[in-house]
């Protein structure tokens, strides 16, 4: 069973996943979180939250409600309109396939 800061803190992630058009679950060493965040200013995303979780406190909690919810520990760990779309390699796939743009279109 979740305790009550699992709890708050996975409501707490929910509730920012849904308040950004893109959120991008980061960590300012990972050169694969600087490419996602990269194809994002390519396309001028609106609405883009970034939470670098190697720089706040509660951030490894963060990670493990991430990974509940998403069953992804790792970063980017990334979310468009609401929907996990996964990690790095699959944003470079949308955006290579031109479902990126037309996803970030729709917001």
């Amino acid at each position: 069973m979740a305790s009550a800061t699992e709890t708050a803190t996975k409501l707490a992630v929910e509730k920012e996943i849904r308040a950004n058009n893109v959120m991008v679950y980061s960590k300012t060493y990972c050169h694969f979180c600087d490419a996602a965040k990269d194809i994002f200013k390519k396309h001028k995303a609106k609405s883009v939250g970034i939470k670098e979780l190697d720089v706040i406190r509660d951030g490894n909690e963060i990670q493990d409600a991430l990974d509940d919810l998403t069953n992804q520990r790792t970063v980017p760990n990334i979310f468009i309109g609401g929907k996990h779309i996964g990690g790095c390699s699959d944003l470079q796939k949308l955006d290579k396939s031109g479902e990126l743009a037309k996803m970030l279109a729709r917001l």
